[in-house]
């Protein structure tokens, strides 16, 4: 099969030796060498992020949403409520999971790609005693949006709220200052910015938070936070994991120890600078403004006289996936991430390419 370049944000390329670690061999996950692989994995999480004293990892076999979810139906007490930020697909998302669970929730919505206003949030804050919990998104992808974590995580100090954030799409790309802002529920998964592969996320949870969350009454089976953390904290597995996917996450956590985190978003930040400066040239717009967009990904006006299919086909030919739009911003935008094991002459030529069908346009 022809290599593809994936500039989607996530699944994303990963090197041979990441790939070929799923070839390791079968092993049952009751045996204690699987034990040790999931030690191994949730103690480098800890340590690649530099929290091992403040911090639990709390893995679980499925997407970025199941440890969402695992957060979000573990975090509320009940009779308490849960503010929900969202200015995107993903924020909405919570807000289901929340709709789910049954939980006393507010909401605070703002147009896709708008930024938050964090004396709105303060005065919902304030008007709202109730609120035990505030649920948020860091990279929205819908739009390549940053939102502002920092201003969020000091609101919550200051009212002495639990903060769960969607770090799904930002863990190891963008800049998060544990020690400066804490989170309450870190979610992160394997195949994004940390570069694994699909099967495997988790939950960064906050140590002094335990007492509160302990006695919880649960509301999922599979996705019991609590439940997992103690069955990992024991050596042991709750259900099946993807055994495969961990081998292919604990090598993954090898290669981003030995570049650091703050390696890896320096090169990020610097590759989307270069990115951004070749679609300014082929005369692109950006849907947000420069200031407010991630490290990792950037979403695309598409000019009028291009449709999104054609122009996904044609960087297709050459080797390169693109992202579509979502919801309100399917077939007006494109979106292209550098997250993964992409090297910069693949950079240059996905700027080539686009360069060309753009002046063919």
């Amino acid at each position: 099969m022809k290599k593809l370049i994936l500039m989607n944000p996530g699944p994303v390329n990963v090197t041979d030796k990441v790939r070929d670690a799923q070839l390791k061999g079968d092993l049952c996950h009751r045996e204690p060498e699987f034990s040790d692989l999931m030690g191994s994995i949730r103690k480098k999480l800890l340590q690649a992020f530099e929290i091992e004293q403040e911090y639990s990892a709390i893995l679980i076999t499925g997407s970025g949403t199941a440890a969402m979810e695992m957060a979000i139906s573990s975090c509320l007490s009940p009779n308490r409520s849960i503010l929900i930020i969202q200015n995107g697909v993903y924020g909405e998302r919570i807000s289901k999971m929340a709709d789910v669970y049954k939980m006393d929730k507010h909401l605070l919505s703002y147009n896709w790609g708008e930024t938050l206003k964090i004396a709105e949030i303060e005065q919902i804050l304030k008007q709202n005693a109730s609120i035990e919990v505030i649920a948020m998104v860091h990279h929205e992808t819908t739009t390549g949006l940053l939102n502002p974590l920092p201003k969020v995580a000091l609101l919550a100090k200051q009212y002495d709220k639990r903060l769960v954030v969607d770090c799904i799409s930002s863990l190891g790309g963008d800049t998060i200052n544990f020690k400066q802002y804490p989170i309450d529920f870190v979610v992160g998964t394997a195949n994004k910015c940390i570069h694994g592969l699909p099967g495997v996320s988790f939950v960064l949870h906050r140590k002094m938070d335990f007492p509160r969350i302990k006695d919880i009454p649960s509301r999922s089976v599979y996705l019991d936070l609590i439940e997992h953390l103690k069955a990992q904290e024991i050596g042991d597995s709750l259900f099946t994991p993807a055994v495969q996917a961990h081998y292919a996450l604990d090598t993954a956590l090898d290669e981003l120890l030995e570049e650091t985190v703050c390696g890896r978003i320096k090169r990020y930040r610097k590759v989307a600078g270069n990115l951004r400066e070749g679609f300014k040239e082929i005369g692109l717009e950006f849907l947000i403004p420069e200031d407010q967009q991630s490290n990792c990904l950037t979403a695309l006006k598409i000019s009028n006289g291009i449709s999104y299919d054609w122009l996904h086909d044609k960087l297709k030919e050459n080797g390169f996936i693109i992202y579509a739009g979502q919801g309100l911003f399917n077939r007006k935008i494109f979106r292209i991430a550098n997250m993964g094991n992409i090297q910069d002459e693949e950079f240059a030529l996905c700027l080539k390419i686009l360069k060309e069908c753009f002046a063919k346009a």
